[in-house]
This record gives structure tokens, sequence and C-alpha cells, in this order.
């Protein structure tokens, strides 16, 4: 449930280890208050719990100085990379040390004949991109804000693409990383493929800091499509857009993107990102190819929407155009929360199989139009993944209780259609709850690996697996 953000009052590190880490980082680690307050926190309606200190670390081999530290002491670890997280994954629940990774922002290799890079844990995407725009290259992974590659990592990240390249699962190569007890690992090489021994890549991307430390990625990279196009369709109900995706999906249309805006998130990004669409259920689309399957992927999809009832289907061809469209959805949390400025944005997300999108979001309707504060609904709807922004009055407690119960009722709706509580935001500490709910026992196989790869505990506690 919200909560206002704790103060930010240290309870202190051990005197010998605060000692040991400012002999090691000098003045890149402090216990200022106001470093402490932003690292204490992501984007998230969470509350805010702020370590006990922040180190900037500026390499792999100074992480793993810190953590050996910090094991000695059994002192509390959070990872944190760009603080854009949604589900309190970067709270520190029980104090501890913050590393921040934000230093570490070298593109350590790029390799075109194998389409794969090396970064440092702290590149963004955004800057990845642009080192790689004069090679005809791109990363296609696009959560959105200024995520760091690490951070992608960590929570498993998907975004706006997902439909066409899929999420990080398939798109890291390789990590470097560093274990509890200050070890530095690589989880695999770089082949294509390989059967040798257990996925740990896999096993660390997704587990948001508590089986160890990111600190390099090796990414897949795909090179720019000959053509781009985008285009805008609006619908007379939500109902229409949402079996128009379902259609294009199982019909094999590869589509790049898919993007799902109701009446309530049109109309804000309307006013915040200055645009003059149809304020009706819409679909951003975009296809990716040659410049003939650009052509007849478009020429497809608006002969389908057509059967659905589209009000429109608008071109957008040109990079201004779409660029603009795109960083209009991306701007989507922030032009929800201006709606209600007094207000915060609660956040959530869920994702079901393709053919049980239609009826999840019906369903998911009916709470909306029952509520008592504005909802948007936004959706990477082509792999069956959507968003609700519940803006509410965090000094409520009745519209507090009303979004929790809203919340609860969305993830046990997927859940029920064979889905899963979260999509892309992650567990951090604000679904914790419902992961035996979703997987049962094995959430005791999970606890298990946890043990064996972190000991003392010490590795972001209290967040992704449920307490005993």
């Amino acid at each position: 449930m919200l909560a206002r953000a704790q103060p930010s009052v240290s309870s202190g590190l051990p005197p010998a280890l605060a000692a040991a880490l400012e002999g090691l980082l000098g003045r890149r680690f402090t216990t200022s208050a106001a470093d402490r307050e932003h690292h204490g926190r992501g984007e998230s309606y969470h509350a805010g719990l702020a370590p006990d200190a922040v180190c900037y670390a500026g390499t792999t081999e100074e992480v793993a100085a810190i953590v050996r530290l910090c094991a000695v002491h059994r002192t509390p670890i959070v990872p944190f990379g760009a603080g854009t997280s949604l589900e309190g994954h970067v709270t520190a629940v029980r104090g501890g040390v913050c590393i921040d990774l934000s230093r570490m922002n070298a593109v350590l290799s790029v390799r075109p004949e194998d389409l794969d890079a090396t970064v440092q844990a702290g590149v963004t995407r955004q800057q990845l991109n642009s080192d790689l725009r004069d090679l005809g290259l791109f990363f296609p992974i696009d959560p959105g804000g200024e995520s760091t590659i690490g951070g992608m990592a960590a929570t498993r990240a998907s975004g706006t693409n997902a439909v066409r390249y899929g999420t990080m699962r398939e798109n890291v190569v390789s990590l470097t990383a560093v274990t509890a007890e200050g070890e530095i690992i690589r989880t695999t090489r770089r082949a294509r493929k390989s059967s040798a021994g257990y996925d740990l890549t896999r096993l660390l991307v997704g587990s948001e800091g508590t089986l160890a430390i990111i600190t390099e990625v090796t990414v897949r990279l795909y090179g720019i499509p000959e053509a781009i196009s985008a285009a805008v369709c609006s619908f007379p109900a939500v109902s229409n857009a949402v079996d128009l995706v379902v259609a294009v999906i199982q019909s094999g249309i590869p589509v790049a993107r898919v993007e799902l805006l109701d009446n309530t998130t049109v109309r804000a990004v309307n006013l915040y990102s200055k645009l003059a669409l149809n304020e009706a259920p819409t679909l951003f689309f975009e296809f990716h190819g040659s410049q003939a399957g650009v052509c007849e992927q478009a020429e497809t999809v608006e002969a389908l929407a057509a059967d659905f009832g589209a009000l429109g289907f608008i071109a957008a061809a040109d990079a201004d155009s779409r660029n603009r469209l795109w960083k209009a959805r991306h701007d989507t949390h922030y032009a929800v929360q201006a709606l209600r400025p007094n207000a915060k944005l609660w956040s959530t997300d869920v994702c079901v199989p393709i053919s049980a999108l239609a009826p999840c979001i019906a369903q998911t309707q009916a709470d909306i139009a029952d509520a008592s504060f504005p909802i948007s609904m936004v959706g990477h709807v082509g792999d069956g993944n959507f968003h609700l922004g519940l803006l509410i009055d965090p000094s409520d407690p009745r519209e507090l209780a009303e979004a929790a119960a809203i919340n609860d009722r969305l993830v046990r709706r997927a859940l029920e259609l064979d889905g899963t509580c979260t999509g892309e935001h992650g567990i951090g500490s604000g679904k914790i709850k419902f992961m035996r709910l979703e997987h049962g026992p094995a959430v005791e196989m999970m606890r298990k690996v946890k043990q064996a790869l972190d000991p003392l505990g010490i590795l972001n506690p209290g967040k992704v697996l449920p307490e005993d």
C-alpha cells in the first residue's frame, strides 16, 4: 500500500566499514542526506527508504571490493542505476549501502561482425544507440525512460519493441557480475549458443540485484531497418482495438510495435505533448523491413482495422513525425500525472496470453469505469502486456484502499487467465505478496537459490521473495 516517504535518518554504518569505504572511494563515499534520499526511491508510489550510505563505483573491481567489505560486516547492499524502477526495487528496506553504478558508463566494445556489444552497467540505452547509429546498428529494447542497460538486465525489461525483438531475456548474451562474496564472474562466452552447464545468464537476468550485482552486459544488436513507418488508428471502443491486435498477431504480421492508449491516456497525451489525436481508444503501430515489406504490412493492418470499426488510419512515415509520436508515448507517465497534479501515480502492469487479452482488458475496464479517481490504460498489447496508472491522493485512506483492491483484482484476473502479476515492471517489494499465488511451491526453490548464492542475505534484501 502507498505510504508517505520515510524521513532520512541514518542508523549509521559500523564505523570500521564506513572508514574502509571512505578509504577506498574518497569523496565517492557519502552519507549526505540529499544523496541518501535520492538513492532510496525510484519512480514508484512506494515509500522511499534511504540507505545509510551511497558508494559511487567506477569499476567492476571497486564493486567487488565494496561487496567484500559489506560482507565482512553483514551490511545490506542495494544496487542503483538510473532510479527509474516502479515497484520499489531500490528502496533500502533494511538500510545499508547503496552502490550507484551510473558512473560505470563506458561502451567497452562493439563488434558489428558479430552483432553484439559489451557495455558497463551504467550505460543508458539512448547512449548505446547514439554510439551505434553510424554503424547502421541499434539495440531494440525500449522501456521508455533513461534506463541503464544494467538496470534493464536486472529487471528483465522489455518495452515497445518486444513484440518483434523480444525482451532483455532474449537479448542479453553474457554478464559480468559480482557475487555476494565479492567474487567477479562471467556467466558465459559470446557464442550464439552453448550447452555448457547451468544458464547463469538467464538466472541473473530479472533477479533484481538479489543474487549478484551486474556490472557489465553483452547485448545483441540489430541492423537499422531499410524502411520504418508508423500509423495511428482510433476506435469507438477499447474492445475493437484489442480485437484488432489479437487478429494482427494471430495472422503473423511482423509488426515491430503496437501500443494501446485508452481515452484518458489520449487526452493526457494531447495536453502534455501538444498533439491533436482523436480522443478515443487508439493504437500506435510501427513497421520495420524493406520498403515493399513495410508498405505491405501497413496495408494489411489498415484493411483489418476497417473490419474492426476503425475511425481512421493515419500514416506517419517521416522520421520527425514518428519520433514525436513515440516521444509522446514514452511521456505518458508524466502526461497522466499532469491530469491531477497533486495526486500520485500508482503504476501497475500484468501480462496474459494473447488469446486472453480481450477478456482481461474487458473486465479491467469495468473496474476503471467504477473507480472514484482517474485511471489510465496503456499497453504493449502485441505481447499481451498492459499497464494501469491510478491517479490517487496519497493522503486519502479511502483512495489508497480502493487502489489496492483494484490492483489486487487486476493481478488475480491475470493469473486466472494463466498470465503473470508483472510483464515488465518486476517484483521489487511492491508485488512480493503475489509471488506465492503465481508460483506456488516454486517459490521455495527460488529461496534455495537465493540462500545458496547469498547465504548472508545482504543483496537487496526484502525484494522479490516473500518473507518466511
